[in-house]
């Protein structure tokens, strides 16, 4: 396919011991060892707070990164169409609801159902920002992310218009830790545009090839954080938005695919 090119207005982030992107490029610099550093803790200031206290921490995550890209990029929330992907969505609420499921089924709580669907941190950002604008959930296992943010992309193009682009996944607990290798929790968030602005911060230019080839070497001190989480695959991603030259690199986007990006100024 033509290369496509998205321009980044807008960076949210969470990661155990960074709660936003200014913190988070000293650590992508190699400025700031993040494992001294204790977790921080996830706002989500615009859930309600009632929303808050029954949000699951995958909701809580997605929803904090993207308001933070939202409020960086001087968008709107309210009028952004927006893309959420997760490779596993809320694990400790499949466990949870396994767990009752095999020993108190007529104890299932509907308010953790309704916590289990993929779509469940989409749903809660477009409540809570008031935004009618197209929204869509996206999984695709380790290609979660390079999904997402070619589905946001496009979408910017094809629409002519600003797309936040999410994601995140937390961490396995209960019986899914022997099955699913996420360790700890990570997310963050884009707000694309389809052609340059005032907020622009960088741009990528964007190919998805039928090549099986794609990974991008992680710097050491981030190995670690890269391997707790299928979304931290996106790191070597924001290490060149952190402030490195101009390069290009390669993110896996699924089975016989890859997604070449070219980060520029």
């Amino acid at each position: 396919m033509e290369h496509l090119v998205a321009y980044i207005d807008g960076i949210g982030w969470w990661s155990p011991g960074n709660a936003d992107w200014d913190s988070a490029r000293q650590l992508l610099r190699g400025e700031d060892p993040h494992e001294d550093s204790p977790a921080p803790a996830v706002v989500a200031a615009v859930l309600a707070p009632n929303e808050r206290r029954r949000a699951p921490e995958s909701v809580r995550l997605a929803c904090d990164v993207a308001a933070q890209a939202c409020s960086m990029a001087g968008c709107e929330p309210s009028r952004l169409p927006c893309v959420f992907a997760s490779a596993l969505g809320d694990v400790a609420t499949t466990d949870a609801i396994c767990a009752t499921l095999a020993s108190e089924p007529l104890q299932m709580s509907p308010t953790r159902f309704h916590n289990s669907v993929h779509n469940a941190a989409v749903g809660y950002w477009t409540i809570a920002a008031q935004c009618r604008a197209p929204s869509s959930a996206i999984a695709a296992a380790d290609g979660s992310f390079a999904a997402g943010l070619l589905e946001a992309t496009v979408q910017a193009h094809a629409d002519a218009t600003p797309v936040l682009f999410a994601a995140y996944d937390i961490a396995a607990s209960g019986a899914l830790v022997d099955v699913v290798d996420n360790s700890a929790p990570f997310a963050t968030a884009l707000v694309i545009r389809h052609e340059r602005g005032p907020h622009t911060r960088a741009s990528l230019h964007l190919r998805h090839t039928a090549d099986a080839s794609g990974s991008s070497a992680v710097a050491p001190a981030l190995a670690e954080l890269a391997a707790t989480n299928h979304i931290a695959a996106a790191l070597p991603l924001f290490a060149a938005l952190a402030g490195a030259p101009p390069m290009t690199l390669a993110l896996y986007s699924g089975v016989g695919s890859t997604l070449s990006i070219e980060v520029r100024a």
